[in-house]
């Protein structure tokens, strides 16, 4: 399995790496702590004498011209830091990488894509019990139909399609959301606690029903600008969140439950956030049971614009002086039996996950219990104390 994840993850960059602006961030050991960094051609420069965070980058008033006036030493070619991210064969004396964010609050918007929004009602209504999803899945197409692909959110047709379910008992939470004319936004991590690609994610032992949602995440400003975009995958726990909605953060935010990576790519003349709509998504599950899963999840079927979906998390009511990263939901649909017919997918541990995009690159990640996982330590106090050691806190440049 290593040969194959070391394989896997040396394919992070996308297919125009030449032209793409990648900035991400990455452990040194010289330093005892992280730093931002910037690849150019093979090799990863450290910035971060420039750029103490990621979050003074993505502030800047103009990133991608910030970025090319800064220089920085070389931490070694970007696939010896890629290998270098597996923990199982990680040396502690080398560079590895880390997830590009850091102090960006990590958010995400649910039932963006019509597929997501029917396997969330199905969750809903089977209350977590995996035994019954299949037979509520045609219960719930029957009834709805092909009408909700074409549907816009918070329109008259929607409002007229919410009286007719709402006569019929079939009215969801998710469904308000989904066709409302408020979009879902939640909070699915603590800042620092995304993990990046070539590393383990985590799902909670007690869990028999769950999945990856392979996502583009945007990082925005302060200001609300789209600066960037990287992959994400939102580890979802079906069976717990299915049981009641009140329980999303036990089923969102768990050790290692976000993933952000590989690098995130700045937004500029060559990669505008049209051709960021035209992206699409792939993901592949390799198991070690010899199951294998492919999806794709084009960006243009979501049913609410990324540029709206950013005007309903920041604005008058919602403050991020530091920025924010949003995942942005996925038309993932996991119905792909695995261990019995008519049970769908469910994660096996050592799963690997490979989520990929032509614009982004590629992550890859690995399954495990979430209690197994190398805990998170390092959160904002111990930054600022290793950055304020480094003197990275006092005279540091702003292009």
């Amino acid at each position: 399995m290593i040969d194959r994840w070391r394989a896997l993850a040396a394919q992070a960059l996308p297919e125009d790496a030449a032209s793409a602006t990648l900035v991400g961030r990455a452990w040194s050991p010289d330093a005892g702590g992280p730093c931002v960094v910037v690849v150019r051609g093979s090799a990863v420069h450290d910035v971060s004498r420039v750029f103490p965070t990621m979050s003074d980058l993505t502030e800047s008033d103009d990133p991608v011209a910030a970025l090319r006036a800064a220089d920085g030493p070389a931490l070694g070619d970007v696939r010896d830091l890629l290998e270098n991210s597996i923990p199982d064969t990680r040396d502690p004396g080398t560079p590895w990488l880390l997830s590009p964010i850091d102090l960006h609050v990590v958010k995400a918007a649910g039932v963006t894509f019509p597929v997501s929004m029917l396997e969330r009602i199905i969750e809903e209504r089977a209350h977590g019990d995996l035994d019954l999803a299949a037979g509520i899945r045609t219960e719930v197409l029957t009834a709805l139909g092909d009408e909700l692909q074409s549907l816009v959110p918070g329109s008259a047709e929607a409002a007229r399609l919410k009286e007719l379910l709402v006569e019929r008992g079939l009215w969801s939470q998710y469904l308000e959301v989904g066709i409302g004319p408020d979009a879902e936004v939640f909070t699915k991590a603590p800042v620092l606690s995304t993990v990046g690609t070539a590393v383990d994610v985590g799902i909670r032992s007690d869990s028999a029903w769950n999945n990856p949602e392979p996502e583009v995440v945007l990082v925005v400003s302060s200001r609300g600008t789209i600066v960037g975009a990287a992959l994400g995958n939102d580890v979802n726990l079906r069976d717990i969140e299915g049981r009641s909605a009140l329980l999303l953060g036990q089923a969102k935010d768990n050790n290692a439950s976000a993933a952000v990576g590989p690098f995130v790519r700045l937004l500029d003349d060559a990669f505008t956030l049209d051709r960021l709509r035209e992206e699409t998504v792939t993901l592949r599950v390799e198991g070690t049971d010899g199951f294998r899963m492919d999806a794709a999840s084009p960006l243009a079927l979501i049913s609410r614009d990324p540029a709206d979906l950013v005007a309903q998390t920041v604005g008058a009511r919602h403050r991020y002086p530091d920025g924010f990263a949003l995942f942005l939901g996925t038309m993932f649909a996991p119905v792909q039996d695995r261990d019995a017919e008519g049970l769908g997918f469910t994660h096996h541990p050592d799963d690997l996950v490979q989520i990929a995009s032509a614009g982004l690159g590629t992550l890859v990640n690995r399954v495990r219990p979430a209690e197994e996982i190398e805990p998170w330590t390092l959160g904002i106090r111990a930054l600022f104390r290793n950055l304020a050691v480094r003197g990275l806190l006092e005279g540091a440049s702003r292009p």
